[in-house]
């Protein structure tokens, strides 16, 4: 899947399959549902779920919530805008479930 793939199906309100926490996690945030999508990063325990719990926290303004989930991504704190970090994390995680043929991240 691609990245114009993916922001399609936000526009088409409908979650692709076969994806792992955090792009469903980004997905709904696209989709302008924060609160699911903070509920997903929560439920993936794993460092693509505290990146995306580390953008969404960033999103919210809460820098210093942002900053401890970067720290335990094993990260620092992003310095693009928020459109870019999100953008960035669709396609390293789409690139990675492509890649691995899995659909897991």
């Amino acid at each position: 899947m691609t990245i114009g793939e993916f922001r399609d199906s936000i526009v088409n309100g409908q979650v692709p399959a076969g994806l792992g926490h955090a792009l469903v996690a980004l997905w709904h945030d696209a989709h302008g549902d924060w609160n699911m999508a903070h509920k997903l990063a929560q439920d993936d325990e794993g460092i693509d779920g505290s990146r995306v719990h580390a953008y969404l926290h960033r999103k919210e303004g809460d820098d210093s919530n942002a900053r401890y989930w970067y720290a335990r991504a094993k990260q620092p704190p992003a310095m693009d805008t928020l459109e870019e970090e999100w953008a960035n994390l669709v396609k390293e995680f789409l690139n990675r479930t492509t890649t691995n043929g899995t659909g897991a991240e």
